[in-house]
């Protein structure tokens, strides 16, 4: 049977120029800020040379087509999830095929996460760092970092308050900034029209084949699509012909402005880029001029930079948001303990996770106050990003066996796009010392956390028994008809990870009869599935004993929030309607009303025994399991239950007991 969804999902947005604006605001930060620090990377502190600047710039061109135009907008965002995007969409659509495809999603998740920490100190430095460079500001010895921390956390501060207010400013913000690029980049391109040479491909492979430094120069190169990856996991947002079609608009404003700043390094061909004096840390040093800002004629700077900062602290959010979604994904698909997920507004899709968003926030200061120059911090980020768009390729090509593509055609796609894209991880390895060892330490972390947790599940299946109800189905009716004990509740519940409809863990029959026995009118042992559909909302009833004992599975997306109150109050509803249970005999109630009588959920909470005989390894494993998972979410605030209506209850946890105890009797 299926549950009423508050507003149905639309799986495929129309194409709607409101849906293009909406698109702008809310795919395109990461990509679309790019300009504030690729050309600057590319260039350097060095002098500028006409060969290195067009063949980079031709590079910049072919990766966005490459990688960006016919990977992500022709091919990834054809592997959509019921309309939904995104690394862990992609693995349910495939995790079917090949148990290892969870290794590859696992990873490209984590190096994700560990990128969102960069996103924000790097886009929100680059635009500020260029106030020093405003006339009128040069005297006041501006402290950029201190600014950049106050925004990240200004930024963090608001996330508990969900973005619905403000987002719809996204777009026009992001529309006006687009705009400028491309307007900039015009402007910039009408003093040396010859740079459009770059466009040629032939520019790019020869810098790569004669550049001493060429994989340096990929590495900065690769920076101008780090935010590919949002386009596929920001899909359900927004929709796919929506995302499309704006890329078009999106593209030529990024290469016009790539285009115009190498216009602007071309005057001084020969040279280094003209300097000013700017506060770093707590000393006057010379910075060079950021080609973006070059461009820029001096009456327009301060607007620029106001513009710059609005479409950093967008793309800054868009990340925020992002790891929010991938971190509750993952959560939902049993790759992460367990964590409180809020859901701020009504939108779809909106969700805030505490514990991410400090730790998201812990991160962006220490990179912040660590690196303190966005220059330093260009040099942490790219690294991961690779990781994931490998693991990413690895999961299409899975996609595309499961679609029956022909196989000429999925191993040219996978063998062009590894060494494609394992170039450009080659060419990011060389910053693994300068920086980006801090998102691939980062990333191992929470790879390791998956790990541990996916192979304590294991451990559990391996040796937890799951008894049938039948078996104990005179004892629970006795129980709950002995008025001798007094009564726990008229519906006790407890939560099951048996899926079998006639079965649950030996665990909750122990703590119904023995611990302490709970008498109740009616008992409900509740299976939870997350399906790899994002929003289904299902269920099914198996019924035990008719008015006492009932065994319900629900069949929940991985996308939909857990109010197991809610939708098992529904589920009592929905049989009292259809006469498949009766408790109206045992209440007053008046006319039209439907008396569901109480509720208590038991959550049993374990410990590991001491009468385990687990070998070394997994004895490891379930300790930092058990250990994580008790300084994690309550199991109430996960399962959206009132405090009152829940009882938490301690029980060893018993994997393999010690069989051959050499205890000896003397006397």
């Amino acid at each position: 049977m299926k549950m009423p969804v508050n507003g149905e999902h639309s799986h495929h947005h129309r194409l709607s120029m409101a849906g293009l604006i909406i698109t702008l605001g809310i795919i395109y930060g990461d990509i679309g800020t790019s300009p504030l620090y690729v050309m600057k990377s590319i260039v350097g502190e060095g002098l500028v040379n006409r060969e290195t600047i067009l063949g980079a710039v031709s590079l910049v061109f072919w990766t966005l087509t490459i990688q960006t135009s016919f990977k992500y907008i022709g091919l990834v965002l054809r592997a959509d999830n019921k309309g939904e995007g995104g690394i862990f969409s992609l693995y349910t659509l495939v995790r079917r095929r090949k148990k290892w495809l969870l290794f590859p999603a696992m990873i490209g998740g984590c190096a994700v996460l560990s990128e969102g920490m960069i996103t924000p100190p790097i886009t929100v430095s680059a635009a500020i760092e260029s106030l020093a460079s405003v006339p009128a500001l040069q005297n006041f010895h501006l402290p950029t970092v201190q600014i950049t921390l106050v925004i990240i956390s200004i930024l963090f501060i608001f996330q508990q308050f969900g973005t619905a207010a403000v987002g719809k400013f996204f777009g026009p913000i992001m529309l006006v900034w687009f705009s400028m690029l491309g307007v900039l980049g015009v402007m910039s391109l009408s003093h040396d029209w010859t740079v459009m040479q770059a466009l040629n491909p032939v520019y790019a492979i020869q810098m790569l084949v004669h550049h001493p430094n060429a994989l340096v120069l990929m590495g900065a190169v690769f920076l101008c699509t780090t935010g590919a990856e949002a386009l596929y996991a920001d899909l359900g947002h927004c929709g796919i012909q929506n995302i499309r079609i704006s890329w078009i608009f999106v593209k030529a404003c990024l290469v016009l402005n790539y285009l115009g700043q190498a216009a602007w390094c071309l005057q001084f061909e020969g040279q280094e880029l003209p300097t000013f004096m700017a506060l770093m840390g707590e000393k006057m040093e010379a910075q060079h001029v950021n080609p973006f800002y070059g461009v820029m004629p001096d009456f327009f700077l301060p607007f620029g930079i106001a513009i710059a900062t609005m479409a950093a602290i967008i793309a800054s959010q868009a990340m925020i948001s992002g790891s929010f979604t991938l971190v509750s994904e993952a959560i939902r698909l049993g790759l992460l303990p367990k964590l409180t997920v809020i859901f701020p507004s009504q939108l779809k899709g909106q969700l805030y996770v505490p514990a991410v968003n400090t730790l998201l926030w812990a991160g962006c200061v220490f990179v912040t106050v660590y690196f303190q120059e966005s220059k330093y911090m260009e040099a942490a980020y790219g690294l991961s990003v690779t990781l994931t768009m490998l693991m990413s390729t690895i999961l299409l090509s899975n996609f595309f066996v499961l679609h029956r593509v022909k196989p000429l055609f999925v191993w040219a796609f996978l063998i062009w796009y590894l060494c494609f894209e394992g170039a450009f991880f080659a060419a990011n390895l060389l910053k693994f010392k300068d920086g980006g060892f801090i998102t691939v330490l980062i990333a191992s972390v929470l790879f390791l956390l998956m790990f541990v947790w996916v192979q304590a599940k294991k451990v559990k299946n391996r040796y937890l028994q799951n008894v049938k109800i039948n078996d104990y189905i005179d004892q629970l009716i006795l129980l709950g008809s002995d008025e001798n004990i007094p009564k726990c509740a008229t519906n006790l519940v407890f939560l099951s990870s048996t899926k079998s409809p006639k079965k649950v863990e030996e665990k909750i029959l122990y703590s119904i009869l023995q611990t302490q026995p709970k008498r109740a009118d009616i008992y409900w042992f509740v299976n939870i599935e997350t399906t790899d559909e994002p929003y289904t909302m299902e269920y099914k009833v198996n019924t035990i004993a008719r008015d006492d004992v009932y065994k319900v599975n629900l069949r929940l997306g991985f996308r939909v929030e857990q109010r197991m109150n809610l939708f098992l109050r529904k589920v009592v509803e929905d049989l009292l309607e259809n006469d498949e249970l009766n408790i109206t005999s045992r209440y007053h109630i008046g006319h039209g009303e439907i008396a569901t009588g109480d509720f208590k959920f038991v959550l049993i909470q374990e410990f590991l025994s001491h009468e385990n005989d687990l070998p070394v390894w997994e004895q490891a494993v379930m300790r930092v399991y058990l250990a994580v998972k008790s300084v994690t979410a309550s199991p109430q605030n996960w399962f959206g239950l009132d405090s009152d209506s829940v009882e938490i209850e301690q029980v060893p946890l018993v994997l393999r007991r010690v069989k051959d105890l050499r205890l000896k009797r003397i006397t």
